[in-house]
């Protein structure tokens, strides 16, 4: 019977910290008593040998402290703050982080299955890749994985176009190196498109690569309808960030004509409806070479691969 030879190891050795790049992940947390301890234990019990994980409870009056003590041991630090709000926590957290992959998960969602195994092994595996998403993912109220979105590319010019808008903030990590770059802190002034405004800024310096596996989900729930009640404000005011950053980016003629145009047929409902079917969903399809590669798992080994 006939073995296959492999050149080089696939992936690295499971238990070995010394040789997975450190990663850091911040929980903000504000009265999230209900889920907490999920998005904890999805986290601390991926076995992960080189995590650092640093939680900021931000002035919860709930029962969100004693869940924190109970995981005490699993955190490189935890901080007790007055209320200051989501993207300014989570700054907090990331200003005492040394890792060299940074990412954040709110305190109702939660991580898949080796998550960060995928994470730290990709990052290795592709030293000039600096941003990452996975499939976007997201679970009942319960923790069952009940959404699996097909698998997406993503370009700048089409982002900021108003195609693949929705990053799944979930499943992406990045390097410090990334981090830094783009200003190292998260915008506080941007309501819940915080996290838009980030990926706006990464896009400057760097393509962001889809990684065909599961990394994180978000969690659907009774306290998160209030965000998808404000979706139109979310909207609004990224189409207000990628507005400002056209302004500022030479050779965009044709894409501020074509975000003119997107905006002229919101208000009419039977046009709305036929350019967000086929123009808008037309551009997640459409080839080009701004399109970085697809990563893959292939027998065991990760590969660029175009789709």
């Amino acid at each position: 019977m006939k073995t296959e030879q492999f050149t080089e190891k696939p992936y690295l050795a499971a238990k070995d910290s010394a040789v997975w790049p450190r990663i850091t992940m911040v929980t903000a947390v504000y009265n999230g008593e209900q889920y907490l301890e999920d998005t904890i234990r999805s986290i601390v019990l991926q076995g992960y040998p080189n995590l650092e994980y640093i939680i900021v409870n931000d002035g919860s009056t709930d029962g969100t402290v004693d869940i924190i003590r109970k995981y005490e041991q699993h955190l490189v630090e935890w901080i007790n703050q007055p209320n200051k709000g989501l993207y300014a926590a989570l700054n907090a957290g990331f200003a005492q982080a040394s890792g060299e992959i940074l990412g954040w998960l709110d305190a109702s969602d939660k991580l898949h299955t080796s998550g960060l195994f995928v994470v730290g092994s990709v990052f290795t595996a592709f030293p000039e890749v600096t941003w990452i998403t996975g499939r976007a993912t997201g679970f009942n109220r319960a923790g069952m994985t009940v959404v699996a979105n097909p698998l997406q590319r993503w370009s700048r010019y089409r982002f900021l176009a108003g195609a693949n808008k929705y990053i799944q903030q979930e499943s992406t990590f990045w390097r410090r190196s990334l981090w830094d770059r783009a200003g190292g802190s998260l915008g506080t002034s941007y309501g819940p498109a915080g996290d838009f405004e980030l990926w706006v800024r990464f896009f400057r310096y760097a393509p962001l690569h889809t990684v065909d596996a599961l990394i994180g989900g978000y969690r659907f729930h009774e306290d998160a309808l209030s965000w998808v009640d404000g979706r139109e404000t979310y909207d609004r005011i990224c189409e207000e960030i990628a507005g400002r950053e056209l302004e500022s980016t030479p050779h965009t003629t044709a894409l501020k004509a074509f975000r003119w145009v997107s905006r002229a047929v919101k208000p009419i409902p039977k046009v709305r409806g036929f350019w967000q079917r086929v123009v808008m969903k037309g551009l997640y399809r459409l080839p080009g070479a701004d399109l970085p590669p697809i990563i893959q798992d292939q027998r065991n080994k990760w590969v660029l691969r175009d789709k």
